[in-house]
């Protein structure tokens, strides 16, 4: 009964290892088809670049979320909506200097 169990074991590992390159496979082709869904060299700056701009652009497209910011900011529709844009160009600043080894 043990190499039962050893076989078990085995065709349930070997199961998950085809989800994992399943999965795997699926993910490559999300990040081939929509850039900012990031990849595993991203760093941490990119990363936080792809926030940031994928939220500035949600805000300017969804007209409720402009007027809730222009109202709080005391702002026009029209200048929040222009600050917005103008905050894609650097959201998060120059990118940081990398360091060659």
């Amino acid at each position: 009964s043990g190499t039962v169990c050893l076989a078990r074991a085995s065709s349930s590992t070997m199961a998950s290892a085809a989800d994992r390159l399943n999965i795997s496979s699926q993910l490559e082709h999300l990040q081939s088809r929509h850039v900012g869904t990031g990849h595993a060299d991203a760093t941490r700056h990119e990363w936080a670049v792809n926030v940031h701009r994928d939220s500035y652009a949600s805000y300017v497209g969804h007209h409720p979320m402009v007027s809730y910011f222009a109202v709080a900011n005391g702002e026009s529709i029209g200048r929040t909506k222009y600050d917005f844009t103008q905050k894609m160009l650097l959201p998060c600043g120059l990118p940081p200097e990398v360091e060659e080894e």
